[in-house]
């Protein structure tokens, strides 16, 4: 096993929004602090980080009740568009915390202009050494082995290339994965550093209440390294729709050895040579299962398995958003765990 470290524009006038909700933005340093006892309000992005930050909050707080995640379960968070009452919610937050690297694809606009305006932001990914797509940690740290100096001012540009220009290549293989939450020593980190952000609006007690939940994603981590210690090593290998299992495949020692729809987003476009191709490699690497994302149409994803002309399963995996009730996937622990049991008995079998 491997170890880790830890841009739809707006359809009105941000200013008209600050005059209607009576929100004037402040800078980090300026917010004052508040009790833990007192209600913060936080804002997060997607479900996945809504269910962790929710832990830090209520640990913290004693219930979540300033807290508002704005997706909907099994939403789709690359094609997402915030309403306008989302957007004030943003506005008038002491925290919005958002996944970031392009992941939210409608929204980047929203946050850049947000930011702009003072309104605290944080975006989680480009802060736990997010990987360039394409490339895995042994990779990453070769490159800045070669170089000290050189890799230190390049990850400085690259951290800025991250929030500003997600989707420039800035490492030849089109810019940085957001899908972070695969690997779950960079969700703890993210639950410490979520904590760090809350405390220095909140207090102590949500700097404690995200190292708590981070522990407790590191403790749930190695329930997921033994369901999956059943996949044989020549079986760890992964098709999916999109390029969404990296971070997983790096982190519990699998190969994503091709996807279906292009880059790291849904709203990407296949051809026929690309599924031409990914139906050769599938063949030749005697692919078993095809892992897809259960908020997207997987009508694509069956034929591509009866083109293969073997026995191939398609199986739902939670990608973009957790599950509703009765879904085993409520909770991030749950949808990691959900997900690590279906990968495993597709390929073990």
């Amino acid at each position: 096993m491997k170890k880790t470290t830890a841009s739809s524009s707006l359809s009105f006038g941000l200013t008209g929004l600050l005059a209607l909700t009576g929100c004037v933005g402040t800078s980090d340093s300026a917010l004052p602090e508040k009790t833990a006892l007192e209600t913060l309000s936080v804002v997060v992005t997607t479900t996945i980080l809504g269910s962790v930050v929710r832990d830090i909050v209520t640990c913290a707080a004693g219930d979540d009740a300033g807290l508002s995640v704005i997706m909907p379960m099994g939403v789709d968070p690359h094609d997402f568009q915030a309403s306008s009452e989302q957007v004030a919610l943003m506005v008038g937050a002491d925290l919005t915390v958002v996944n970031g690297l392009g992941l939210e694809a409608g929204l980047v606009s929203t946050f850049e202009t947000l930011s702009a305006e003072g309104n605290p932001i944080f975006e989680v990914a480009g802060e736990v050494n997010p990987l360039p797509f394409g490339r895995s940690d042994d990779d990453h740290a070769g490159e800045e082995k070669a170089s000290d100096d050189h890799a230190a001012d390049e990850h400085a540009g690259e951290e800025k290339a991250g929030d500003d220009h997600a989707n420039e290549d800035e490492h030849g293989h089109g810019g940085f994965d957001p899908h972070f939450w695969f690997d779950m020593d960079r969700m703890a980190t993210a639950a410490e550093l979520v904590g760090v952000r809350l405390g220095a609006v909140g207090g102590e007690q949500y700097v404690i209440c995200g190292e708590s939940v981070g522990a407790e994603i590191r403790v749930a981590e190695g329930n997921i390294i033994r369901i999956l210690s059943a996949v044989p090593s020549e079986r760890r290998i992964l098709v999916t729709d999109h390029d969404a299992l990296a971070y997983f495949a790096n982190r519990y020692d699998f190969e994503v050895v091709g996807v279906v729809i292009p880059g790291g987003s849904t709203l990407g476009e296949t051809s026929s040579q690309d599924l031409a191709t990914l139906v050769s490699v599938m063949r030749d690497r005697q692919v078993s299962a095809i892992f897809g994302n259960q908020a997207t149409n997987a009508d694509i994803l069956a034929v591509l398995a009866d083109e293969v002309g073997s026995r191939v399963s398609v199986t739902e995996v939670f990608v973009g958003s957790l599950g509703g009730p009765g879904s085993e996937a409520e909770t991030y622990i749950d949808m990691m765990t959900t997900n690590a049991t279906r990968i495993s008995q597709a390929l073990a079998d």
